[in-house]
């Protein structure tokens, strides 16, 4: 257990440290501590911090940093949300004001929203899609063999592929198989049309000798539309939190970052159901060596019956947690009002 005093300059370390990026000393927290505390009776404080492994010396003669165990301390006990700035609260609200024909619309500029206001990587994750239903299903030519299969659902969404068929398929085929596919999947919900309703469908020789393509079509777009779509923006500033010593680690994060290898995973694993609106996982806590030197801010919005989404930040671990913490807590509840907003439209 810490004392309030404790707890005090501990947070007086970590705030400074986050602004200034230089280690701290006895002198800079007694400016700052809102009690009238001795220099002496600081550097005592802060050696009973560093014993207990919340600060440490980056050599003999500095001030003192966060350790790990310092800012883990501080974000289970200690944090707390900033109001943000107005300018902030605006640009957010006019950003998000602008219309939209898509829900992806929507999560991918969050996602871009997130990092302009930050200058870190930013990740929206779209809203569980499992329960909108299907509203049509077409495929339109392009060529010889190339067809776009499209398909719609009740939320507005479109999703479409190209797909090159076998050159022998004839248009009639196309189009039984269209009407076919038309009468036993619209009003269903994603959720409902599983692989063995696809697979009763094939008895219906939808598609003559062709079924098995055309099924394998559809099935496609469906995964497709069923999956919740990650957007992520500002990969590029990575490179603000990095130093020349680590263009490796930095080529390899930048291309796990890219390719959306690891985070989705990273994303998935948090509570969706926590009592915490704002989840922060430090470098050390997360399963990748590259982001040792991170932190991973999440947070859930709700969209009611339409599910939960996901929204988060990857920043250096010296972060203003306060700004972060109550910048996500606000945006997520925007990003919800703006969804329930879209959704009501086809209500």
């Amino acid at each position: 257990m810490l004392t309030e005093r404790q707890k005090l300059i501990l947070k007086t370390i970590i705030r400074d440290f986050t602004q200034e990026h230089e280690p701290v000393g006895s002198k800079t927290v007694m400016k700052q501590l809102p009690i009238k505390v001795s220099s002496a009776t600081i550097r005592n404080e802060m050696a009973v911090l560093e014993e207990k492994g919340l600060i440490e010396k980056t050599h003999s003669s500095s001030g003192r940093v966060p350790s790990t165990e310092g800012y883990r301390y501080y974000l289970d006990n200690l944090v707390e949300p900033l109001k943000l700035p107005d300018s902030i609260y605006n640009q957010i609200g006019y950003q998000l004001d602008r219309p939209f024909h898509q829900v992806n619309e929507i999560v991918q500029e969050a996602a871009k929203i997130l990092s302009d206001l930050t200058n870190y990587t930013a990740f929206a994750e779209g809203p569980e899609s499992h329960n909108v239903t299907v509203t049509g299903f077409r495929i339109v030519p392009l060529s010889n063999r190339q067809v776009m299969a499209i398909l719609v659902t009740n939320d507005g969404n479109v999703q479409n592929q190209v797909y090159a068929l076998p050159h022998n398929i004839h248009g009639d085929e196309i189009e039984k198989a269209v009407r076919m596919i038309n009468d036993e999947l619209v009003g269903k919900s994603l959720k409902q049309i599983t692989p063995q309703l696809l697979q009763g469908l094939s008895n219906y020789q939808i598609g003559g000798e062709h079924t098995g393509e055309l099924l394998s079509l559809v099935e496609d777009v469906l995964k497709d539309a069923a999956s919740e779509q990650m957007y992520v923006d500002g990969q590029i500033n990575l490179l603000n939190n990095s130093s020349k010593e680590d263009v490796q680690d930095l080529r390899s994060l930048y291309e796990l970052v890219d390719k959306n290898d690891l985070f989705p995973s990273l994303l998935n694993s948090e509570s969706k159901d926590s009592d915490f609106p704002v989840q922060v996982r430090l470098g050390s806590e997360l399963p990748n060596e590259l982001l040792k030197n991170y932190s991973l801010l999440t947070a859930t919005y709700n969209v009611g019956e339409h599910g939960k989404g996901t929204i988060a930040l990857l920043g250096p671990t010296n972060m203003p947690y306060s700004q972060m913490i109550g910048l996500l807590e606000y945006f997520r509840n925007e990003l919800a009002k703006k969804l329930l907003d879209y959704y009501g439209k086809f209500q």
